[in-house]
C-alpha cells in the first residue's frame, strides 16, 4: 500500500481541510501526517480508522483506492478514478 499517503492526502484536500485543522482531527501531529501523507510512514491502523471516520467512509474504502491507485499511470487518470467515487460517496451522503 505505497499509495496510501497519496490517496489520503488527496481526500483530505478533496474535502477542503487543511493539513493542520486535519491533523488535529484526527489526532496526530502536523508533521505525523505530513510523513504519513508524503509515504515516509505507514498509517496505522486507528489513524486509517480516524481517517475513514472523519471522511464517512469505510477503511476497505480507503485500502481500495490505494490499491486502485497502483494501477494508474499519470495524475490526469488518478483524479478521473477518484472523483465519480468521490461523487458518488458525496450523493449519497447527501441523503
Amino acid at each position: 500500500m505505497e499509495n496510501i499517503g497519496i490517496i489520503l492526502k488527496k481526500l483530505r484536500m478533496i474535502y477542503g481541510d487543511t493539513a493542520k485543522d486535519f491533523s488535529g482531527k484526527i489526532n496526530i501531529s502536523p508533521s505525523y501526517l505530513s510523513e504519513i501523507e508524503t509515504g515516509k510512514k505507514s498509517p496505522s491502523l486507528e489513524i486509517l480508522n480516524n481517517y475513514a471516520e472523519i471522511l464517512g467512509l469505510k477503511v476497505s474504502t480507503l485500502i481500495l483506492l490505494a490499491e486502485d491507485k497502483k494501477q494508474i499511470n499519470n495524475d490526469l487518470q488518478a483524479k478521473k478514478l477518484i472523483k465519480p467515487l468521490m461523487e458518488k460517496v458525496i450523493s449519497l451522503m447527501a441523503r
